[in-house]
């Protein structure tokens, strides 16, 4: 018998949707058994999120400063696992603080040590940094990566940006207006989610993962726009700075803390509607000269290894 754990933080529900529909091939076969287990924060996150709570989360979300999460059911720390399959979204470009939380654990050391890993984020599009993060929390815990899937918002970047804003403040999966897409991964990616679960399954029973990231990306797991790279370590570096001076500021006051909080988010409003295009036209400007290095860093980001 073959014992996979799937791990996840799923705040909306949509994450947990993808991996139910995923494991389904793992599930349906009798010398495999899939256990599912929920994170759960000490003090739970509200979904649908309101304005104050969504950006006092930003300073430890970005400095990956861990938060209590309620024990997970000893028969699955102390069970040996042959696959752990991790699960995740993306917090201003870090994995959310329950995930982060996790894997800077005790918990985490005795369930991932010595164990496959393959990771699953579902996210705005914005994904390849917090990855970077993840694969050095799991290095960190003894882990072995060894794939990773993205599931991702297929619409230009903007309007992801109206529909997500509507569905994380809303609650509700709809089209804002009735005229924008739907928000978040799409309903065909997230049904289709099974065909990622075949190919582990074969790797699984071949009990040999070399090529199985490979294969992953020959399936379409881990489709990269060049452009958000950039955007994505630009943005990193930017967060860095506000993030840093704002837990700063708030170790000493909470009411100094909102206040460059309501900064930060009038900034956030700037960059993603005026920076962000800015950095569009330069990319466009430099994608030839600088193809090869973006080609070799779409293969890298693809990959499960690590810089």
């Amino acid at each position: 018998m073959k014992n996979i754990l799937v791990l996840y933080y799923s705040q909306s529900g949509q994450l947990e949707d993808i991996l139910n529909n995923m494991v389904q091939p793992l599930k349906q076969s009798d010398d495999i058994e899939v256990t599912m287990c929920a994170i759960q924060p000490e003090k739970p996150y509200a979904f649908p999120w309101n304005k104050k709570d969504f950006f006092n989360v930003f300073p430890e979300s970005y400095l990956q400063i861990p938060a209590p999460n309620k024990s997970i059911p000893e028969k699955i720390v102390n069970q040996q696992y042959d696959l752990v399959i991790l699960g995740y979204t993306v917090w201003y470009l870090s994995p959310s603080i329950p995930i982060n939380s996790f894997l800077k654990s005790d918990e985490a050391k005795k369930i991932v040590e010595n164990t496959p890993v393959v990771t699953v984020n579902a996210s705005r599009n914005m994904w390849i940094m917090a990855q970077e993060k993840v694969k050095k929390l799991i290095i960190g815990v003894g882990g072995q990566l060894v794939g990773n899937i993205a599931f991702v918002d297929r619409h230009w970047n903007h309007i992801s940006v109206i529909t997500i804003v509507h569905w994380m403040m809303g609650g509700k999966k709809t089209k804002y207006l009735g005229v924008f897409p739907k928000p978040g991964i799409s309903d065909a990616d997230i049904n289709g989610a099974s065909t990622f679960g075949a190919i582990i399954k074969e790797h699984l029973n071949l009990r040999t993962y070399e090529a199985l990231q490979q294969q992953l990306v020959k399936a379409g797991a881990v489709l990269i726009k060049p452009f958000l790279i950039k955007s994505d370590k630009t943005g990193n570096h930017i967060f860095s700075k506000w993030a840093a001076v704002i837990y700063k500021i708030g170790l000493k006051s909470p009411e100094r803390r909102m206040k460059w909080l309501n900064f930060f988010q009038y900034y956030l409003q700037f960059a993603i509607w005026v920076f962000l295009p800015i950095v569009f036209v330069v990319f466009l400007i430099t994608y030839l000269p600088l193809y090869s290095r973006i080609k070799k860093n779409v293969n890298y980001y693809q990959s499960i290894s690590l810089r």
